[in-house]
C-alpha cells in the first residue's frame, strides 16, 4: 500500500491538467466525491485549485448501497448522485467539475444535464496520484488522439484480427466515437485523466465473429492478467458462448450470468490505447485498492474491448467487462492502425 500523504509534486501534477482545462484564477469550482471516494485525490484536487487562485467547493454524497448480487468496479457510469435535483443543479452552474466519484460520470445518467448546460467536467479515475504523476499533459498525445477519433468517424468498417484467433467484424457506419487525451477546455464536454484512448459504441446489429483473449490479456473489472485463454463468439453483438478452461472464463461466465440480464453480453464499445507513458505492467505494482486499471485501457497498441451498456445502441445494464487485448491487428477500412499490438504511425 502506498501512503496517503499529501506530495507538493503530486498538487503540481493536479494544476498541471487543471491549467489544460482552462481553469483561471477567480474560476469557480466543484469537487464532486462520495463517502468512500479516494480521500488524498480530493484533498489535492482543492490544493491545486486554491494554489490556482480558483473558488472550489465540495459536493460530497454519501455512497449508495450496491443492490446488485455482485461487486461492481470500474463501470465509469457513477451512482452517486442518485438524480438529487440540488446536486445537478449545482454542478450545472458550476462551469468546471472535478469529478472525484468511485466510479466517474462518463456514463452516469445525471451527465448529459449537467453538460448541457456548458459544465466541463474532468473525471480524475480513481488511481493513486503516484500513477497519475507519471501521466500528465502531453499536447502531441491529444493530436493523435483528435486523428485517431477523426480517422474513426470516418470508418465503415473495424476488422480485428490476432494470431491467437480474433475474427471479429464490426460495422462502424453511425458509430459514435470518442476520443480522450486527459483533459477537456470546451464547455459542455467530459474527459478523463489518465487519457490516451480512442472508442466507439457501435449501432445495434454491427458485431460479429470471434474474440480471443489470451493468457497475460487483461480483465480489468477484475484487475487480473489471464493465465489462460477465452474464446467469446459474437453474433449482432452478443457474447452468445464464452469458452475456456480454467479460472478466467469460469470466472467471466459467472459473473455474466448472476447479472440474469442478457445486456449484460452485449458490446458496450470498441477503440484502442495511444498512450506511450502508459505501462502494460503497471498492474501488478499496485495493491488492488490503490489502482483503477485506467492505466491499462490506455496502453499504446491494445484493443479495448467492452461489453455492456451502450446507449447509442439503447442497451442499459449495470454488467460491465472492459477488456485490453494486446497482440492483435486493428483495420479501419483495410488501413492498418494497430498491427501485431503495435500501434502504427498514420496518426501524425
Amino acid at each position: 500500500m502506498l501512503a496517503d500523504r499529501i506530495e507538493a509534486k503530486w498538487i503540481d501534477a493536479f494544476c498541471e491538467i487543471f491549467e489544460r482545462c482552462a481553469v483561471k484564477s477567480g474560476d469557480t469550482a466543484a469537487i464532486l466525491s462520495e463517502t468512500q471516494s479516494r480521500a488524498l485525490n480530493v484533498h489535492l484536487a482543492e490544493l491545486a485549485l486554491l494554489r490556482m487562485g480558483a473558488k472550489p467547493f465540495h459536493i460530497v454524497v454519501p455512497t449508495p448501497r450496491n443492490r446488485q448480487i455482485v461487486p461492481i468496479r470500474s463501470t465509469g457510469a457513477s451512482e452517486a448522485i442518485q438524480r438529487l435535483a440540488p446536486v445537478v443543479t449545482a454542478l450545472r452552474q458550476a462551469g468546471f467539475v472535478v469529478d472525484c466519484t468511485i466510479e466517474g460520470l462518463m456514463h452516469a445518467v445525471e451527465t448529459p444535464e449537467i453538460l448541457k448546460a456548458g459544465a466541463r467536467i474532468l473525471v480524475i479515475s480513481n488511481e493513486h496520484p503516484e500513477a497519475l504523476e507519471r501521466m500528465v499533459p502531453d499536447t502531441a498525445l491529444e493530436k493523435r488522439v483528435r486523428a485517431a477519433a477523426k480517422m474513426l468517424r470516418g470508418t465503415k468498417r473495424m476488422r480485428v484480427t490476432s494470431r491467437a484467433g480474433t475474427e471479429l467484424d464490426i460495422d462502424m457506419v453511425g458509430a459514435s466515437t470518442v476520443g480522450v487525451w486527459g483533459w477537456t477546455d470546451k464547455p459542455g464536454t467530459l474527459a478523463h485523466w489518465p487519457g490516451g484512448i480512442v472508442v466507439s459504441f457501435p449501432k445495434s446489429s454491427t458485431v460479429n465473429g470471434t474474440l480471443v483473449m489470451a493468457a497475460g490479456d487483461i480483465n480489468l473489472t477484475f484487475k487480473r492478467y489471464l493465465t489462460s485463454p477465452v474464446r467469446m463468439t459474437l453474433k449482432n453483438d452478443y457474447v452468445t458462448n464464452l469458452e475456456g478452461e480454467g479460472a478466467d472464463a469460469a470466472m467471466m461466465r459467472a459473473y455474466l450470468a448472476a447479472w440474469g440480464d442478457r445486456e449484460a453480453y452485449a458490446v458496450s464499445h470498441v477503440g484502442f490505447g495511444m498512450n506511450p507513458a502508459a505501462r502494460y505492467e503497471a498492474l501488478t505494482m499496485y495493491d488492488q485498492r490503490d489502482t483503477n486499471g485506467t492505466e491499462l485501457r490506455a496502453v499504446a497498441g491494445n484493443f479495448l474491448f467492452s461489453t455492456g451498456a451502450n446507449e447509442f445502441a439503447g442497451r442499459y445494464t449495470a454488467g460491465h467487462f472492459d477488456l485490453p487485448i494486446m497482440g492483435t491487428t486493428i483495420e479501419l477500412d483495410n488501413v492498418a492502425v494497430v498491427r501485431e499490438g503495435v500501434l502504427q504511425d498514420v496518426f501524425g
